[in-house]
């Protein structure tokens, strides 16, 4: 895209822009069109403009097609597609000039009448098609077979290994395994296969399953560390520009995704967020490779046990300094620089005194920037983003940035000799006077620092000027220096952000997953003593590959007794004694020569060549030629030995460290403090002492406005203000309260904060862990004659320690391969792939990987693990492991029985491990069988048992009642005459209003208010369709009064059933006579949207929420670019990612769940997905409503209501009623606990349980966490995730076990015993996991569900207690206002009025007792209305009488 002004494709005019369409006509082959269209120009208006322009002939039908070479398939523009938006979604590069070279153009072909759209085949793929074609028909020779992992190769030769990476390369499949080493060949461009997909297809599978990618080596290294409980390691080695920093960021990114399960928390975000940071100011672009790590890095993810991110630790290696001021020509400086200066707005560029690029002389040596200017503008906002997830607040940036800046400008210092005495003249004025104001030094010091030095003698001090070389080496270390200090600063910072801080109160065993990433082997035309210390530090990391991968394995072989033949390996055990052997080694011969003052650089290279002429790793070179020649195991180089000695012993100058230790800035100040620690305690003090300051300043101005109301001296204290804040290097821990005055900010950092600041006990456990890193930062003293280490030695112990750390774990090995040496992309340089292949000794590797035993058990562990195939009693382990073997059909090739353990191929484990699987299934299923036949057979006896004694106990009464009748009444009897009442003809007219059932929520809410919530009948749900019938109502009624009754005055239950019916009869016709006058009004439910409601709506089932990208990725619609740090849209059940703009372009149904089914399509009611039994998202199954709703309406107070059983051939019966016809069924035929069942049985036969397995792990990682707080949190983000008809259901569930645990004291279910039935059926393992494991993880699925119910039924006491505190308030108001009438006389007439009332009112009641009393031995005792009016109850119910009354009464009066 271009605009239509410039000469040029740039970017000046924003409306019109620049189109280049091919069309695909055999009219003329090639022919392209420019098109300059508008932005909002349609895909309809381009091709009429197109077809105008090449003079087709209108009349045909044409469509436009989008191609995009690295999709592998097309797109067809629809007629409102707007084809310049689509451009904006494309590579950079593609995005100016679009020409079918960079696989990303417009295409213009035919169309059909019909309206079908006829898709093209991308070249590649119609080429490889033909080509297998051919080959079928026999005209061409059949293409070798791909195999994925070169231990398969039928023919292991170098040609062999070389061919197959080849195929696979041109397949764009960079990722082949050798076992469990996986090779990555560096295409040199970005490849669509790191979406968050990816990592969810690779999570939790064997290695080698799926296709080779570096997702499974991560996935592998994870779960191992959790199986074994042992440390892992990913060492990644290559050449120089063969991908191991991106291979890195793949890997962190693939870690964190694995350890997000129960939310994503400040470790996982600032690990996330350190990356990028860390490539800005240690990355750059060099001749092999445009993102080259000029430093070193092992990043430590520490775990629990249970696989939750406790912290992290990032350690770096010798950065590269010198290429802050000189590099070769085609070689940049550091990412930062051009990011900040191309990317800063205008009050940024202002306020940091930025300049052009090219006017600095630290970057006037590059090749131009202006075709990057597009992406650096880019990289610099991802770079702030990045800088704020790890914890820099925009006055930290702003500090950081202003020395960035004076780095530059002390590059445009310059000299020249003083006219007039010795020395130089630095200049030119605004440079001195920029640095000054951006380090906040004085100029008068700076001058003197960077023209002269201070020697000591024995008495004196002598002051000695520059030589001109001197001055510009003096100039450069100050600028070295500082940015030395300042990116130990940002890795000490990042490392404090990584810090747990439980770490430092407790230990808890953890372990870890380390990734290192360390520079790869260079050679380049000029090799310093940089390269020097790198290719060192590669010998190490290939010697210790080999020691794992050759040596240590054979040592095992052999010493186990197994046959086996040696293979033989590249050693380079030579080539390391060269460079560290004592006391002969280059390393101390350096040290040596570095300490002599009056030695140079030839007295060294002349030293190397006595004491190592003779080494075959050391090769001479003619005598006048300063350099020398070593033999590493990647071939010979050659180093120039020019500035050897002056870069070993690069410290921090005196002078240096003295003109900034008096700046003004206490963040500058911190950056060259030797120990951190003490820095820290220094500013506290200063902080306090300046705050005794202010204050005593403070008292002072309000004594003298106040001079009468003084309470005793005040301090007599002062304190220069001149400097800024001690604290301000802490700046992001105050920055918070920088706009609050002084009392508001020590109130809220005493109250508030003093918890999270950065201490001292936290600072010496960072300087405990990267001590090492830390050397670099050594100062010489000018009152000390002990010189610190030399960087050659803390180089050497660093590298010592990093491979400590590594052999104390198990290593999983990456070795990328550099595809080419011109960075073009996907082209494979045969000759250059051939080399690293031989020199990293890959055809031993596939060798004694092929030949070699990947699994390997002692004989305890082996009969531990596979206890279930082996014999019940072991005798002899090696003969029965065997037998087992053997009997399994494993060639006896593929596996040996050693002295202690057992050896055995990879595939070969994974043939054990599905057997054992399928074993302990089959078991499982037997003792399923067998519990449930001790149940049933339980069940038969005790209901057998009760049948017989009904039956002897009915026989006993029978005859009982016969004798009686017989001696009472000896002739025959007349039925007496049965008198009914009027009571019993109003039971009946209650009864026939009985029949009305409930079927709208305002009815419902009116009844609730209606009650006065005095009675505890009806729990409001809030439901779109409630179905609850007033019998129900009164069936709970009558059980809940029957309990609080109790035995002792059952018989009073009848009345007070009675009396509440008639006032329900009360209810039911004023409701009836509403609805008949006031018109319907149907309200929409006002309730609280989730997360998940604020993205849109996903179609095809996918449910979208916004997702930040870390790493570059792919639209999975569109297949563009998705950059860094920006927004997207992730489904969290497929994991599919996409722009914004292609959610109403999706075609493709979600994966994760099913699509909702079309109404009357399916019957069923069990075993179906939720979503496809529910209209909308928010509601809940019918099925699964309506038994809720019974157990709610007769059940809750039922002993064991889901921990008993009910009847079998019940349950099947009621099954299949609801399976036939819910709608029809009556579930007050059947018992309660048949019903309960059903529930639990609805649940488990879901083919998806209600909380997903995709989030199963999620819950598991979220139970895991060790305060119950983040517990919680991170429980429900993860129900957040939940489908929507999946969330309300479980929201429903969880409102009905509250409600039962409320009923605890009856039915005997508490909040535990309820999650240990409900955990199995909403919170299962997925099918294909190890029962073995799964079983460990019951106890955190019970915890989840108990979690959930403990927090709704918290919210639900609250829920009361305000609405009781609400009710105790308004009664307080009533009190009050009634008190307040009291002085009036219509006050008085209203009290004299009511007391006579309530006198009358009395009275009735006690008359209307006696009349009953004195009637009752009137009634017949076998009539219905004996029961209904007990005296006993009328008694007992006479205050409730009283209270109805009273409160009619009071409606009355209002």
């Amino acid at each position: 895209v271009s605009s239509s002004s410039a000469s040029s494709f740039g970017y000046q005019d924003e409306a019109v822009c620049t189109l280049q369409i091919y069309p695909r006509f055999a009219i003329k082959p090639g022919q392209d069109c420019i098109l300059r269209v508008p932005k909002e120009a349609t895909a309809t208006t381009v091709i009429k403009t197109a077809v105008a322009t090449l003079g087709m002939d209108t009349s045909k039908p044409y469509i436009l097609v989008e191609v995009q070479e690295y999709g592998g398939e097309e797109w067809v523009l629809q007629a409102s597609d707007q084809p310049v938006q689509r451009v904006l979604l494309w590579p950079r590069k593609a995005q100016d000039k679009h020409p079918q070279s960079d696989g990303y153009f417009f295409a213009l072909q035919e169309g059909s009448y019909d309206g079908s759209i006829q898709y093209d085949v991308m070249t590649s793929v119609r080429q490889e098609k033909v080509a297998q074609g051919l080959a079928n028909r026999g005209f061409v020779t059949q293409q070798p077979q791909e195999y994925n992992d070169l231990c398969n190769l039928p023919e292991l030769t170098e040609e062999s290994i070389l061919g197959t990476l080849r195929h696979r390369f041109h397949k764009q499949k960079i990722y082949t395994f050798a076992s469990n080493i996986l090779i990555v060949v560096n295409p040199f461009k970005f490849l669509p296969i790191y979406n968050p997909r990816y990592v969810k297809m690779y999570e939790n599978h064997t290695l080698g399953k799926l296709e080779p990618h570096v997702f499974a080596i991560a996935d592998a290294a994870f779960h191992t560390m959790l199986n074994k409980q042992v440390n892992q390691c990913i060492v990644i080695s290559g050449e120089s520009g063969s991908g191991k920093t991106q291979s890195t960021n793949f890997l962190i990114h693939c870690l964190t995704a694995f350890t997000q399960k129960g939310y994503t928390s400040g470790v996982e975000r600032t690990i996330l967020g350190a990356g990028p940071v860390l490539e800005a100011f240690g990355n750059a672009k060099t001749a092999y490779n445009n993102n080259s790590s000029r430093f070193g890095k092992f990043i430590q993810v520490n775990y629990l046990e249970s696989g939750v991110v406790r912290g992290a630790v990032v350690e770096k290696y010798l950065l590269e300094k010198c290429r802050l001021v000189s590099r070769g020509k085609t070689e940049r400086n550091y990412h930062v620089f051009y990011y900040l200066l191309i990317g800063a707005s205008e009050e940024e560029k202002d306020e940091f005194k930025l300049l052009r690029p090219e006017e600095y002389h630290y970057l006037k040596e590059e090749i131009p920037i202006s075709e990057d200017q597009a992406e650096m503008k880019h990289e610099f906002r991802r770079l702030h983003q990045a800088m704020e997830m790890v914890g820099f607040l925009p006055p930290t940036k702003k500090q950081i940035f202003s020395v960035l800046s004076a780095i530059l400008y002390l590059g445009n210092v310059t000299y020249e000799p003083k006219v007039v005495g010795e020395g130089l003249k630095v200049g030119p004025d605004r440079v001195l006077s920029a640095i000054s104001d951006l380090l906040k030094v004085k100029v008068e010091l700076l001058v003197e620092a960077l023209t002269t030095r201070k020697a000591m003698t024995a008495n004196d001090t002598l002051i000695l000027p520059y030589s001109l070389s001197e001055a510009i080496t003096a100039r450069d270390s100050m600028a070295k220096s500082l940015y030395s200090a300042l990116f130990d600063w940002i890795v000490l910072r990042i490392n404090h952000a990584l810090l747990n801080k439980r770490d430092l109160e407790e230990s808890v065993p953890c372990l870890s997953i380390g990734v290192l990433d360390i520079f790869g082997f260079e050679d380049f035309k000029t090799n310093s003593f940089e390269q020097f210390c790198i290719n060192y530090a590669n010998e190490q990391l290939q010697y210790y590959c080999n020691q794992r991968i050759f040596k240590l394995e054979q040592e095992e072989y052999m010493a186990d007794g197994i046959i086996w033949h040696n293979i033989d390996y590249p050693d380079n055990i030579g080539c390391i004694s060269l460079f560290s052997k004592k006391p002969t080694g280059l390393f101390y011969l350096l040290d040596e020569e570095s300490n002599f003052p009056q030695a140079t650089d030839s007295t060294l290279l002349e030293k190397f060549k006595q004491q190592h002429q003779d080494n075959p790793f050391f090769v001479q070179t003619p005598v006048r030629e300063p350099a020398f020649v070593i033999r590493h195991f990647a071939g010979k180089v050659k180093y120039q030995i020019k500035d050897f000695r002056e870069k070993n012993t690069d410290h921090m100058r005196p002078d240096i460290v003295a003109l900034l230790r008096s700046s003004e800035c206490s963040y500058l100040r911190q950056l060259i403090g030797a120990n951190p620690v003490a820095v820290f305690r220094w500013g506290i003090l200063r902080a306090t002492i300046r705050t005794l300051a202010v204050f005593n300043e403070a008292g002072q101005s309000w004594a003298e406005k106040h001079p009468g109301n003084i309470y005793g001296s005040l301090i007599d204290f002062s304190f220069d203000r001149s400097e800024e804040g001690p604290l301000e290097a802490f700046e992001d821990i105050f920055a918070t309260f920088e706009n609050k005055n002084l009392t508001d900010f020590l109130f809220h950092w005493i109250h508030c904060e003093m918890g999270n600041l950065i201490d001292s006990h936290s600072l010496k456990f960072i300087m405990g862990l990267t001590q090492h890193n830390r050397a670099t930062r050594s100062l010489l003293h000018l009152h000390t004659k002990k010189k610190p280490p030399s960087i050659s030695a803390q180089f050497q112990a660093s590298l010592s320690k990093l491979l400590e750390t590594l052999r104390k774990a198990e290593p999983f090995f990456v070795r990328c391969i550099r595809s080419n040496g011109d960075k073009r992309e996907m082209h494979f340089d045969d000759a250059l792939v051939l080399q690293q292949l031989r020199y990293t000794g890959m055809l031993q590797t596939v060798r004694i990987r092929r030949s070699g035993y990947g699994a390997k058990f002692t004989f305890k562990e082996f009969t531990d693990q596979f206890r279930v195939l082996l014999p019940k009693e072991i005798s002899t382990p090696q003969q029965d492991i065997t037998n087992l073997l053997t009997k399994m059909g494993l060639p006896s090739s593929s596996f040996q029985i050693g002295r202690t353990k057992v050896f055995l191929k990879e595939s070969e484990r994974q043939i054990l491990q599905e057997a054992l699987h399928k074993e302990v299934m089959r078991s499982i299923i037997i003792l399923q069988r067998w519990f449930r036949s001790c149940l049933m057979r339980k069940q038969y006896l005790r209901e057998r048992e009760g049948i017989i004694t009904i039956q002897v106990l009915f026989v006993w009464l029978a005859r009982g009642c016969l004798v009686i009748n017989s001696a009472t009444f000896p002739g025959p009897r007349r039925n007496p005459t049965i008198k009914i009442s009027r009571a019993t003809r109003v039971q009946e007219k209650w009864n026939a209003s009985l029949d009305r059932e409930i079927t709208d929520s305002n009815e419902l809410h009116h009844l609730d208010e209606f009650l006065g919530n005095q009675v505890c009948v009806v729990d409001v749900y809030s439901s779109l369709n409630p179905n609850i019938g007033y019998k129900d109502l009164m069936s709970g009624y009558q059980k809940r009064v029957a309990s609080l009754a109790g035995l002792k005055k059952a018989s009073e239950v009848p009345l007070v059933v009675n009396l509440f019916q008639s006032v329900l009869d009360g209810f039911i016709r004023g409701e009836l006579k509403r609805l008949e006058t006031e018109p319907c009004k149907v309200k929409e439910r006002n309730r609280r949207k989730s997360k998940r409601d604020k993205c849109p709506d996903g179609p095809l089932g996918h449910l979208f929420s916004t997702y930040q990208v870390t790493i570059m990725q792919s639209c999975d619609q569109c297949s563009s670019y998705i950059w860094g740090m920006e927004k997207a849209f992730m489904c969290s059940s497929c994991k599919m990612v996409c722009h914004k703009k292609c959610l109403s372009k999706i075609t493709v149904n979600c994966t994760g769940h099913c699509d909702r089914k079309k109404e009357g399509e399916q019957t069923l009611h069990f075993g179906v997905p939720i979503c496809a039994l529910v209209r909308t998202a928010d509601s809940v199954p019918f099925v699964m409503e309506k038994m809720l709703v019974h157990v709610e309406m007769n059940g809750l107070y039922t002993e064991g209501i889901y921990r008993k059983s009910g009847s079998a051939c019940r349950a099947k019966e009621l099954h299949h009623i609801l399976e036939k016809d819910p709608q029809a069924v009556s579930l007050d035929n059947y018992p309660i606990h048949t019903i309960t069942g059903l529930v639990k049985l609805w649940l488990r036969e879901l083919p998806d349980p209600l909380m997903t397995y995709s989030l199963y792990n999620d819950f598991l990682y979220a139970a895991d966490l060790p305060e119950a707080s983040e517990q919680l949190r991170a429980i429900y983000r993860k129900l957040d995730e939940l489908p929507p008809s999946n969330f309300s259901t479980l929201e429903r569930l969880i409102f009905h076990l509250v409600k039962v645990a409320k009923e605890e004291a009856h039915n005997r279910m508490s909040a535990n015993a309820l999650a240990i039935l409900f955990a199995p059926c909403i919170l299962r393992c997925p099918d294909s996991s190890d029962p073995l494991l799964s079983m460990k993880d019951i106890n955190k699925t019970t915890l989840c569900v108990e979690i959930l119910i403990n927090e709704q039924t918290r919210c639900y006491n609250q829920k009361m207690e305000e609405i009781q505190q609400l009710e105790n308030a308004e009664a307080m108001a009533i009190n009050q206002l009634k008190l307040r009438r009291q002085n009036t006389f219509v006050l008085m007439l209203r009290i004299i009025s009511k007391y006579l009332y309530c006198t009358v009112q009395n009275l009735f009641c006690l008359w209307f007792r006696n009349e009953l009393a004195f009637r009752l031995p009137e009634f017949e005792q076998d009539s219905s209305d004996a029961e209904n009016m007990d005296s006993e109850s009328l008694v007992s119910s006479e205050s409730l009488l009283e209270d109805h009354f009273v409160s009619l009464n009071s409606e009355g009066q209002y």
